[in-house]
């Protein structure tokens, strides 16, 4: 918009010349005079108006201004996608020296028949051991440790060992008659009371939580207590009578 002022007058001197911080800031018009008026105008620049610097009006926006309906890249996050203020934390690696803390019950051990055996002939042993699960806390996590019996070794206690993989059966369940030879029966040559002693290895697996059984390498071993197994000769002699009979025959 452009105001055109009149001032009637006499004669007037023309100013000094504009100066260049007036011309910037456009307070700079013109003058005529003809001897009987002055004309001065000036221009005005209301807001909104063309011309000027920055993004005022209709000038074109900045190069770097966010054009409307500009596709934006996504960010690369990798398999794991984005995600902000987390912290990646993995079990550890547990080894069989880290379950110290950590023991299974001992098994039990019986023999057949009950607590004698007799020279030349087998005597049947049976250990039992069964699957285990016991909690606790290794290197800082909660866990539960999963034992699992997976050896059998037998000491007779005459010098004698024997592995096997389950604890044995008796005769019975096995169908067998007394005296007859198991997979873990063992047969004393001498007269004696005999120690008898099984360990039982115990593979390990641990979770974490997560309902994953993580294998650890190696074996817990757990041995169970001494039984004692009598060992006696057999003799066969004819005789009148039985002991009971006569208890105090010879041999009775």
């Amino acid at each position: 918009m452009v105001a055109i002022l009149l001032i009637s007058a006499g004669p007037v001197a023309t100013g000094p010349a504009c100066s260049p911080d007036l011309a910037a800031a456009g307070a700079c018009g013109w003058a005529s005079t003809d001897g009987t008026q002055v004309d001065i105008s000036a221009g005005i620049t209301t807001p909104g108006g063309g011309g000027g610097g920055g993004n005022s009006g209709g000038g074109a926006p900045p190069q770097d201004a966010a054009q409307p309906g500009a596709a934006i890249e996504p960010e690369d996050c990798g398999p794991l996608g984005c995600r902000g203020n987390y912290t990646v934390v993995t079990p550890p690696d547990v080894t069989i020296d880290d379950l110290a803390s950590f023991r299974p019950a001992s098994p039990s051990i019986s023999g057949q028949p009950d607590g004698f055996g007799v020279t030349g002939m087998p005597t049947n042993v049976v250990a039992a051991a069964s699957e285990q699960i016991i909690p606790g806390t290794i290197l800082g996590w909660d866990v539960v440790v999963r034992f699992t019996p997976s050896g059998y070794v037998f000491d007779y206690g005459d010098g004698t060992r024997a592995r096997a993989t389950s604890g044995g059966s008796t005769w019975e369940s096995l169908g067998q008659g007394q005296f007859t030879p198991t997979s873990t029966s063992h047969v004393y040559r001498s007269r004696g009371v005999y120690p008898v002693v099984v360990a039982v290895e115990y593979a390990a697996a641990v979770d974490f939580g997560s309902g994953t059984w993580r294998p650890v390498d190696g074996v817990v071993t757990a041995r169970s207590g001494a039984y004692p197994v009598e060992v006696v000769d057999v003799r066969t002699a004819l005789v009148d009578r039985s002991c009971a009979e006569d208890p105090l025959a010879a041999g009775c």
